[in-house]
């Protein structure tokens, strides 16, 4: 059976004009490169403001109404953060019908590529971003729903593994957001070192430069008790530090074997 991979719209606003051959614009590539981010950086424009804002946020994929959906599925991203911050404030006022309109952004560096000359040094890397409209989430079921995946987000089994429900003064300090997502790009480069025919050519130079690539990838360190600790390190945390190294190295290791795509220039 064949099955198409789903793809967000192209928009202006999301269309890749430059290197145009790295974009992508797959759910499943994208919806990846967000969900495996600690962090995602959220962007939006306070009103009275003379600059944007951007935020580090804490944030997971997940779909409500469809909880079996994965990461090649259309899903929301859940926000969460205290209930009286700007950016929860402003998606409660009612000039913003559809919600606060946000930018969010992940990256992933995979590598250092180093090349004959300084000009044509590159990185391994793989960035998302999403355009959407954030409001806040009222349903308190919904808003579980959302508080677990963000938890499991952080370390997987996380939430059954702490003391949960939250009680009523957490749900109360806490709110959350949903980001309905209108659109969506990434860019991801991969591969070894590329030279203009010049520099290819200078065999002196090919003599003294080294060329390659670094791989780079988060390392999670072994577990260190807390001062308050009466157990041993569950062994869903274990598994996930193990699974978590393996695989960026991995990542890292493979997008240097990579095949380089050929770049595309488009200015606009």
């Amino acid at each position: 059976m064949v099955r198409y991979e789903l793809e967000y719209p192209k928009q202006p606003y999301s269309t890749v004009k430059r290197y145009d051959s790295l974009a992508s614009y797959s759910l499943s590539t994208i919806h990846t490169i967000i969900a495996t981010s600690p962090l995602v950086n959220v962007s939006f424009n306070p009103p009275n403001s003379p600059f944007p804002t951007i935020l580090p946020m804490i944030g997971a994929l997940g779909s409500y109404a469809r909880p079996s959906a994965d990461i090649t599925d259309v899903q929301d991203l859940y926000l969460h953060g205290y209930v009286s911050s700007r950016i929860m404030n402003l998606s409660r006022t009612p000039d913003q019908p559809d919600g606060l309109p946000v930018c969010i952004s992940a990256t992933h560096l995979d590598g250092l590529v180093l090349t004959l000359t300084p000009n044509s040094h590159n990185y391994n890397y793989r960035s998302a971003t999403l355009f959407g409209h954030a409001t806040l989430v009222t349903d308190r079921d919904e808003k579980l729903f959302a508080m677990r995946r963000i938890t499991d987000g952080v370390v997987p089994g996380r939430w059954e593994g702490s003391r949960v429900p939250p009680n009523a003064g957490e749900m109360a300090s806490t709110s959350v957001l949903r980001v309905k997502i209108a659109a969506g790009s990434a860019k991801v480069r991969a591969g070894g070192p590329t030279d203009d025919k010049g520099d290819m050519s200078d065999e002196a130079l090919k003599d003294r430069v080294w060329t390659g690539v670094v791989p780079v990838y988060q390392t999670l360190g072994t577990p260190l008790a807390g001062e308050y600790n009466r157990v041993e390190v569950p062994g869903y945390i274990a598994e996930y530090v193990r699974d978590s190294n393996v695989g960026a190295q991995e990542q890292a290791v493979e997008a240097a074997k990579a095949t380089v795509v050929p770049k595309k220039v488009v200015d606009e």
